[in-house]
């Protein structure tokens, strides 16, 4: 992590937190809303296309900024922000908490991400969970259990509740934007304790020695591919396409990996994810989480 982004990210989190203990705006507030909306769209549309770096990540200050204060609004949290397509806004199917997360593309083709979680306080006091991306800090990710303000960074679409388990937690599915060469998804975890948000658990049980005892599971694969992860809930079933190399010579060579036409994946069975191997599947579900606007060129230098 460079200083820039250190700095600007313990920003974000001291900002992020003092927002969470002021009440929200009264009521009537419905046409400020749209004002933020409408400003955030504009803002976020800078981050995305923005030719120069720093005016991308100027531009992601001021949304932030922006969307701290339309987050304060009384209906913040029941209300959709539809007008911002390059960031996934998903809600827990128990309106728990919702989740914000996006990208800012940096010049050399990778990603820097950024996320709050909004929890729906009963009080009526905005409560938010900054999410602050420390992935280049992570030694061995798939290991480690870490709060909000130490993230391993994605840009979740899918949120699974899990409540038959000791402790209740939610499964999320991730979009992660790699490098030139590579794209990952992730299997993590969110769970909520002593006033954190904590990501990372041993749920992942089975006989493959690569997902078994894990945290969170990470994928791999050639940025020029795709990969199916996705979560079929009348089977309880996250289905993922089983990553392969092109040939052994490239064996661990992520850019060479990609989808072999098998399917593995976990069900939920007692609160853990069991490993299941080559699922056999007539119809593979549609994977639409790549469905966003994609990052624009990478500016080779």
């Amino acid at each position: 992590m460079n200083r820039f982004s250190l700095i600007l990210s313990a920003f974000i989190f001291a900002l992020v937190a003092s927002a969470s203990a002021q009440h929200l705006a009264q009521p009537g507030a419905s046409d400020q809303f749209v004002f933020w909306q409408d400003s955030l769209k504009k803002l976020n549309h800078r981050v995305n296309y923005s030719e120069i770096e720093p005016e991308r990540y100027n531009a992601n200050y001021a949304f932030i900024k922006t969307l701290v204060s339309a987050l304060k609004t009384q209906e913040s949290f029941n209300l959709d922000f539809d007008s911002l397509k390059a960031v996934s806004i998903i809600r827990s199917s128990d309106s728990r908490f919702k989740l914000f997360t996006w990208h800012v593309l940096n010049d050399d083709g990778t990603y820097r991400y950024y996320g709050t979680i909004q929890m729906n306080s009963p009080d009526g006091k905005l409560k938010l969970f900054p999410l602050v991306d420390y992935t280049s800090s992570f030694t061995n990710p798939t290991d480690s259990v870490t709060t909000n303000d130490r993230w391993y960074g994605a840009r979740y679409y899918k949120i699974i509740p899990v409540t038959n388990a000791s402790t209740p937690y939610y499964i999320l599915l991730g979009w992660k934007g790699n490098t030139v060469k590579t794209t990952k998804k992730v299997i993590d975890i969110v769970s909520f304790r002593n006033d954190k948000a904590y990501f990372g658990m041993s749920i992942f049980d089975g006989e493959d020695r690569v997902h078994a005892n894990k945290k969170r599971i990470i994928f791999e694969y050639a940025r020029k591919t795709s990969m199916l992860l996705n979560y079929l809930p009348e089977q309880k079933l996250i289905i993922f396409d089983h990553l392969a190399p092109m040939n052994q010579k490239v064996t661990n060579q992520h850019e060479f990996y990609g989808p072999d036409m098998s399917y593995d994946g976990f069900r939920l069975m007692n609160g853990r994810c069991q490993f299941t191997q080559d699922i056999p599947l007539k119809n593979p579900p549609s994977d639409k989480d790549d469905q966003f606007i994609a990052p624009k060129k990478v500016i080779q230098k």
